[in-house]
């Protein structure tokens, strides 16, 4: 009987754990009654009132922020009106000459180095030292063979050129070689051992018109701090070369006379600047023409036609012919002196 109703009240207590238990769930799982009202939305705040930051912080981008802790007076400044500024301390962030003073002039310093005299012999962006447009070049020069081993061209010449632009001129040089013409040492010898000779020939006079261009200039120093300017030009042009065979083959009966040769030449020379209206130059030109040589070989008999005397057998070959020659002269610009007009 005791037994029975135990039992009883045991299955009691079970069924109020687990009502007990299930009671949250069913809480939960409510739906919204019929009819309920949402709860009032809080009132916007108005334009321009600055939200209170929370923990009394200050907002940095608000203006109309304040510290925390309300309005503090500002300190009034010391009578007398005489305000100082308090000398920041190392702790509080100074200046570099306050950290290293060795990064820092001293007034002693910069007086010093304001009273050193200054060298302002270069430049690193300079105007042209010498200005060639509109002026007209004056070059005398010595000119003298080199690639003919046997017979030298040497003589004197005049080059004059006038400068359209800066790197463009158009001119005239003319050279004459009659009087220095020289046959070498070697054929004299070589043609009284050996019966042998080589066809020779001689110049009276050269011209030629001419086009340069300057591509280039620049400068270099020397003997010291002597700044040397220098421009290096391409020549060309066409001209005329009187020319005639040296009698070597038969000379006592071959007299020649000059005629006149068409010759083009191109070449490319080099100027150094002493001043801005004088400078020395150096020049290579090849004269590129078709010579008349002395015939090598003697007619058989000594007059009627073909013979030794009729001019028709004293010419021989026609070569293409080089005449490498080398120009060293000065140069004198004129007029002496100009003014740069610098574009507005």
């Amino acid at each position: 009987m005791f037994k029975g109703s135990l039992m009883k009240h045991a299955r009691s207590w079970l069924f109020l754990v687990v009502a007990l238990l299930l009671l949250p769930q069913a809480a939960f799982a409510q739906g919204k009654k019929p009819g309920a009202k949402p709860p009032a939305a809080k009132p916007a705040p108005k334009p321009n009132t600055p939200t209170p930051p929370a923990g009394g912080d200050i907002e940095i981008d608000d203006p109309n922020a304040k510290p925390a802790g309300g309005d503090t007076p500002a300190v009034p400044p010391p009578a007398g009106g005489d305000t100082t500024t308090p000398t920041p301390t190392p702790d509080s962030g100074g200046g570099i000459c306050e950290i290293d003073p060795t990064a820092c002039p001293k007034k002693e310093d910069v007086a010093k180095n304001a009273a050193r005299e200054v060298k302002a012999d270069v430049y690193a962006v300079q105007q042209i030292y010498a200005l060639r447009r509109h002026r007209f070049e004056v070059n005398p020069y010595w000119s003298f063979s080199l690639n003919d081993q046997f017979v030298t061209h040497p003589g004197p010449g005049l080059a004059i050129n006038y400068y359209l632009t800066n790197v463009l001129a158009v001119g005239l040089n003319g050279t004459y070689y009659q009087p220095f013409n020289g046959d070498a040492d070697f054929n004299f010898e070589n043609r009284r051992a050996t019966r042998l000779a080589v066809p020779l020939n001689e110049y009276l006079a050269g011209y030629s018109l001419n086009f340069t261009y300057v591509p280039m200039y620049g400068k270099f120093s020397g003997f010291g701090n002597f700044i040397f300017h220098y421009d290096g030009y391409l020549v060309g042009g066409v001209g005329g070369l009187f020319t005639r065979p040296i009698a070597v083959i038969d000379p006592d009966n071959r007299k020649f006379d000059y005629e006149h040769r068409i010759q083009f030449n191109v070449g490319f020379g080099l100027r150094v600047f002493l001043n801005r209206w004088f400078a020395v130059n150096a020049e290579l030109r090849d004269y590129i023409y078709i010579e008349q040589l002395e015939n090598v070989n003697v007619a058989a008999t000594q007059t009627g036609p073909g013979s030794q005397t009729d001019k028709i057998t004293w010419f021989g070959e026609n070569p293409l012919t080089n005449n490498v020659q080398a120009q060293v002269g000065i140069t004198i610009f004129l007029p002496f002196s100009w003014e740069y007009r610098l574009p507005k």
